[in-house]
């Protein structure tokens, strides 16, 4: 990668020659071969999980063609993509906030784009850092939850042609910020990924909550963890808008795996601040399914799932997944991720499954959707290279609809790391890769990409790097 640093008023870079870095792996296959929709390494009705969706029109997906083309090589060593596409650099580690609070945090994770007034967008950006950060989130008075935590979320706000207009704290003090997910009125719950106690790792409160984030105006929602959605290893949430139900997937890290829950908030949809009244939190059972993973068939549908409410929804003795569901017990999976709302029903993501780590079946990564009006469970899409290794798609992680009508895949594996597009038809295309070099000339390495996620009009997409943490804007002819 490059030694020079880019600051955050980095001029806009094209994509221009070709060539793939490192040495091969599964996922270099792909861009070497310059393929476009390279083969189906996904099994399922991916149709099913775009149709009725704000995004799912005629855009992009309906040429008989999937992706935009081979990836270009960057010149500066940033960020690759298809020819006619152009990045921005919004924000990297270590710059300084342009708030003067102190410098941009590392470990960039989940990320929104929410509208502002008069055109302005909101970035609202977490940072992934435990208490061995490299940067942490600067301590703001009014917005710190444990002035021992060092992670937190950042806000970015930019204008119509995505120059960073500010750039601030919008929460600190928490501790593995991970993912997350917005509010119908246009806030965002930032997760925190561990279940670390008071006195654990010098923090001096316990951790494993949901804060909500007003980009507009932080110190309005402020530092208060939203106890009542259970402390656990949160990962990301989805807010049903006429309910106001909120769904949250646990990544739990090692036997009993994490459980899929609902809060049923007091005040639903009451908008910022509402949910410290409380509610019910509430784990899913399907009946006759006690771990996810045993299921492979697409298609495969569970009716009459049940919710069973939490015992100690703040874990104060027992880390909830180990809590007495009664002789029924309750449904676990491993590695569940994203989570997101569309036409009705809750899509939510397990990443992978490995029976050496104790799960029932390997997998390298499922979409499951719930009807909450059928509540009816179904499988719909499989991941992974079940029949050629070469191909990509394994441990879908951060994931979002695209303006072509599909999914925008960050996979969190091994290897070159690439931002995938998936096309309505399930053709798999390569839409980014990242070039920082965070090995050795020797034994190259590169930073995952996270919070993948589209701005309102559609017609940015902003990505995050993970390390070193870096915040990108991708325009380009979306439309095609």
């Amino acid at each position: 990668m490059s030694d020079s640093p880019v600051s955050s008023s980095s001029p806009v870079t094209r994509a221009s020659a070709d060539a793939p870095p490192g040495g091969a792996s599964r996922r270099q296959v792909l861009a070497r071969a310059g393929s476009v929709g390279a083969g189906i390494a996904f099994t399922g009705a991916l149709s099913e999980v775009f149709a009725g969706t704000a995004l799912a029109g005629p855009r992009g997906g309906g040429h008989g063609r999937a992706g935009y083309g081979p990836l270009v090589t960057d010149p500066k060593g940033l960020l690759d993509l298809p020819k006619g596409f152009r990045y921005k650099v919004l924000s990297r580690e270590g710059d300084p906030l342009r708030s003067g609070e102190g410098p941009v945090p590392s470990n960039h994770d989940g990320m929104t784009a929410l509208r502002g007034r008069r055109g302005r967008v909101h970035l609202v950006r977490n940072h992934e850092n435990r208490v061995t950060a490299t940067v942490p989130v600067p301590t703001v008075k009014g917005l710190t939850y444990d002035p021992a935590g060092k992670g937190g979320c950042t806000v970015l706000t930019l204008d119509g042609r995505n120059n960073v207009l500010d750039e601030r704290v919008g929460i600190a003090g928490t501790a593995v910020n991970c993912a997350g997910g917005p509010t119908p009125w246009g806030t965002w719950l930032t997760c925190e990924e561990t279940e670390d106690k008071a006195g654990t790792n010098g923090y001096t409160k316990d951790h494993g909550f949901i804060f909500e984030v007003d980009p507009s105006d932080p110190h309005r929602s402020g530092a208060v963890p939203l106890t009542a959605m259970g402390r656990f290893q949160h990962e990301a949430i989805a807010v049903d808008p006429r309910s106001g139900i909120v769904y949250e997937t646990e990544d739990a890290f090692e036997r009993p795996f994490g459980l899929f829950y609902r809060f049923l908030p007091k005040k639903p949809c009451g908008g910022v601040g509402s949910l410290r009244a409380g509610g019910t939190l509430e784990a899913m059972r399907v009946p006759g399914v006690p771990d996810l993973s045993a299921v492979h068939e697409t298609g495969r549908s569970f009716g009459g799932v049940e919710w069973v409410p939490v015992p100690d929804p703040l874990a104060a003795g027992t880390p909830i997944r180990f809590q007495d569901f009664g002789p029924k017990g309750i449904t676990h999976a491993q590695k569940l991720e994203g989570c997101y709302w569309g036409d009705g029903v809750v899509y939510f993501v397990s990443s992978f499954a490995r029976t050496k780590e104790g799960s029932a079946r390997d997998h390298f990564g499922q979409i499951w959707k719930y009807e909450p009006k059928r509540r009816r469970l179904t499988l719909v899409v499989v991941f992974g290279p079940s029949t050629d290794v070469q191909l990509p798609g394994e441990s879908p992680d951060n994931i979002c609809l695209a303006p072509s009508g599909g999914l925008m895949v960050c996979e969190d594996g091994e290897g070159a790391q690439h931002v995938f597009g998936l096309s309505r038809k399930g053709q798999v295309y390569a839409m980014a890769r990242g070039r920082q070099n965070i090995g050795t000339p020797q034994k190259p390495e590169w930073g995952e990409f996270a919070g993948v996620t589209f701005s309102p009009d559609q017609s940015t997409m902003y990505v995050n790097c993970y390390t070193p943490g870096t915040t990108f804007a991708v325009t380009g002819p979306w439309e095609n």
